[in-house]
């Protein structure tokens, strides 16, 4: 089958592989209909991620048609119609049973080193580092789903690929960012990134009812998205996002922040931002939390930082003596998706959002190495990008 595989920084490539199979009785095989290229692909493609290996297939946003399923999976048929989330889960340990799926015990073959560098280890993921499984990703013609009996999700005809897709990783993304601000009718909500995740976001939050969100971009395709969703957008290139703000709340700050963006922010988005991108540079650093930190000084006294944005390692001067002496809670997390699907398949039926309003560019695989550049530069007005094999 034709797939896109990892060789290196700004290197991949679209070639054949084998084909995949059955190797687990609760596993399925799917036929890839769509794929996407997210923004936490773009980590994979800046060689920013540990743990990867030449040939690794990427991708983490998939969904198709079941071709195979093995024999002790009840749940799916041949001819099914799904959306496979990115995080891995088994169903059944400790966290699966708390609805927590991306906390797996049992997914993640890898588990050990990654609690070496984290403590313990979240689940397995697709298409990422072998820190997270090493398992094989969906921008590929076909794809193995283990536990395939507790991951993806139905999807009626009536809806197509592309209203469904994002059910897969950037839809429950956003949404979560939102949920985990706690909006209370009148509240202004502050996201930093108009990147897709935080065009979800966005969206996610006027229909939890926030009053305002304020969008902070530079992008200008980003940033008229963002505007035709109802946010004020604020450009950090040509105002302080921090004074804009306090005079946006009265003095007050922000009731949540959502930090979309993660550890690659434009490098110059501010002073500290220059010197974390030389740190990392020159190993001194493994992120760049420039936005964290904005968001902690931006966010009001008792408000709530909600963090979706990529993080892999060590952050440095995060102004801890703020939060605390100012009441901020902190909420993040690798999206349980699982836990999201029903509530947001059911958003998308009663027309409450179509996620399709992001995709800007749609190609073949064969294109997926270029669109990779595309969207990593911002290019040709790019903010989404959907591959159909």
């Amino acid at each position: 089958m034709k797939a896109l595989t990892w060789h290196g920084k700004s290197d991949i490539r679209c070639e054949s592989v084998p084909d995949p199979k059955i190797e687990n009785g609760r596993d399925a095989i799917i036929k890839v209909t769509a794929c996407a290229i997210c923004g936490s692909d773009l980590h994979i493609f800046d060689g920013v991620i540990p743990g990867m290996e030449h040939g690794d297939i990427v991708g983490h946003e998939t969904m198709g048609e079941v071709v195979e399923v093995g024999s002790d999976n009840k749940a799916l048929k041949v001819g099914d119609r799904v959306v496979v989330p990115f995080t891995i889960a088994c169903g059944e340990c400790f966290f699966c049973k708390r609805g927590h799926f991306s906390g797996c015990e049992r997914s993640n073959p890898s588990r050990k080193k990654a609690a070496k560098l984290w403590g313990n280890s979240p689940a397995g993921l697709f298409g990422y580092s072998h820190l997270l499984g090493g398992f094989s990703g969906g921008q590929a013609e076909y794809m193995r789903v283990p536990y395939a009996d507790v991951g993806p999700i139905k999807v009626p005809d009536s809806l197509t690929d592309e209203q469904v897709l994002f059910l897969s990783d950037i839809f429950p993304t956003g949404y979560m960012a939102a949920e985990f601000c706690d909006i209370k009718p009148g509240d202004t909500i502050a996201v930093w990134g108009c990147g897709p995740v935080g065009q979800m976001a966005i969206k996610s939050a006027f229909l939890l009812g926030a009053e305002r969100v304020i969008a902070i971009d530079t992008v200008p395709e980003r940033k008229t998205l963002a505007e035709t969703s109802g946010a004020l957008v604020l450009d950090f290139r040509d105002e302080d996002i921090y004074d804009r703000i306090m005079d946006l709340t009265a003095g007050r700050g922000a009731d949540a922040c959502i930090d979309a963006v993660g550890t690659e922010p434009d490098t110059m988005s501010g002073f500290d931002a220059i010197i974390d991108r030389v740190k990392v540079a020159t190993f001194m650093g493994t992120d760049r939390p420039h936005v964290l930190r904005q968001a902690i000084h931006c966010c009001r006294n008792f408000g709530t930082v909600s963090i979706v944005g990529v993080y892999g390692g060590f952050v440095d001067k995060i102004p801890m003596g703020s939060a605390i002496n100012r009441g901020l809670t902190f909420r993040m997390a690798q999206t349980p998706v699982q836990h999201y699907l029903p509530i947001l398949l059911e958003r998308i039926e009663r027309g409450d959002i179509d996620p399709s309003f992001v995709i800007t560019h749609r190609a073949g695989l064969e294109d997926g190495p270029e669109l990779y550049k595309t969207f990593r530069d911002k290019k040709d007005g790019c903010i989404k990008v959907v591959l159909k094999p």
